[in-house]
């Protein structure tokens, strides 16, 4: 094709395109999962040929025993690296810092995780310890939002992220193994421990947490 027909009809060729290798181009440079809509309407194609074609690639990589694999996470999908090769990859990524949640964090997270939407004086009244910082720490991480007030106090409420469900390896909120039983109930113990909670007044200055692993933010 000479470049003055190139020019006059840009994008004509994207549909001409081999559909495996443009998919593995286009996921190659994404940084979050993509929809499977999203990538027809990239790549020209019929919904339906895309997500045939993205569950062939997932199956071609797990049989080739590749170093990654091709997962549908949070809505849509991206490559990640195999569990297996974690070591080789935090090797590289970490250079030598530890950048794991905290204990703290993932009590938190988990807590956030079976209550949401719940403020932080409930996630706090469950763990029986001022969890402000480690919020602080979460909301950063972009893994916890805000969800709005609540009605009766006005408190801001929490929820997780489509981020938490891609780093969870969750296609959604369902797919949390069943162990909200197993959490106890903050009201009934909220009344025990909120007395000796500090405040969690989002614009009262830090104090300081008597809690070491509270204190360790990642």
């Amino acid at each position: 094709m000479s470049e003055r027909n190139h020019q006059e009809a840009p994008g004509t060729t994207v549909a001409g395109l081999d559909l495996k290798p443009a998919l593995e181009a286009v996921l190659m440079v994404v940084d979050e999962p993509v929809t499977e809509d999203h990538l027809a309407r990239v790549v020209q194609r019929p919904r339906g040929a895309v997500a045939d074609a993205l569950r062939e690639l997932a199956e071609e990589y797990t049989a080739q025993r590749r170093g990654f694999d091709l997962r549908f996470v949070a809505g849509g999908w991206r490559f990640y690296s195999r569990p297996e090769y974690a070591e080789a990859v935090e090797g590289f990524v970490l250079d030598g810092r530890n950048a794991r949640l905290t204990q703290a964090a993932l009590e938190t997270l988990a807590v956030v995780a079976y209550r949401q939407p719940v403020s932080r004086s409930r996630v706090s009244a469950v763990r029986g310890v001022n969890c402000d910082g480690v919020m602080r720490t979460l909301l950063q991480r972009g893994l916890v939002e805000e969800a709005g007030a609540e009605p009766e106090t006005g408190a801001i409420l929490y929820r997780t992220t489509n981020y938490f469900l891609e780093r969870m390896g969750l296609r959604g909120l369902d797919e949390l193994p069943e162990l909200a039983p197993f959490l106890p109930e903050a009201d009934a113990i909220e009344a025990e421990t909120l007395e000796g909670v500090p405040s969690f007044d989002p614009d009262a200055p830090d104090t300081p947490d008597t809690h070491a692993d509270d204190k360790t933010e990642f």
